[in-house]
């Protein structure tokens, strides 16, 4: 058994087959995963051929520094938008040599969560460097920690899986 479920590993090895097949490379920008979908995908053999790099950002400072989101938008929007993980996935694209960057923000909980943005809430999107974007606002609900960063890494997958088709 390996680290993750199965659903996911089969979605990870889904996703490394098909993008080595286009000889795309994959980057991806974490802030409530932690690094966690790059984990999933590095948890198949041959990876090496499609995952370029991870940021992890976890702090909004990391986001500015290592993938050049705007002080200005988490300003205006905050770390959980959908515009700071468009930026996020961005940065990502702009500093690496991938295809596909894909970018999760998130609450995870169980705490941080407001009625504005409650605990659950996790913004994803996915760039590439023909001109695809897309975005996915997920409320997973308070369902814990593990369980809410298990649906995100599923839903980034099939972002990634939905790009590549």
């Amino acid at each position: 058994m390996g680290l993750y479920p199965a659903d996911i590993e089969t979605k990870a090895a889904t996703i490394i087959a098909a993008y080595r097949e286009r000889c795309w490379m994959i980057t991806t920008a974490e802030s409530c995963t932690g690094g966690l979908i790059a984990g999933a995908l590095t948890e198949i053999s041959g990876s090496s051929a499609v995952v370029d790099r991870g940021f992890v950002t976890y702090t909004n400072q990391a986001k500015m520094d290592l993938i050049g989101v705007s002080a200005k938008t988490l300003e205006a929007f905050g770390a959980v938008s959908k515009e700071t993980a468009l930026q996020m996935a961005s940065g990502a694209l702009m500093r690496s040599s991938a295809h596909v960057a894909v970018a999760v923000t998130g609450i995870a909980g169980p705490g941080g969560g407001s009625d504005e943005k409650p605990v659950g809430l996790v913004h994803l999107a996915l760039k590439t460097r023909s001109g695809l974007t897309d975005h996915r606002e997920m409320r997973y609900g308070e369902i814990g920690r593990h369980p809410v960063r298990l649906a995100t890494i599923n839903t980034a997958l099939e972002i990634l899986l939905r790009a590549v088709e």
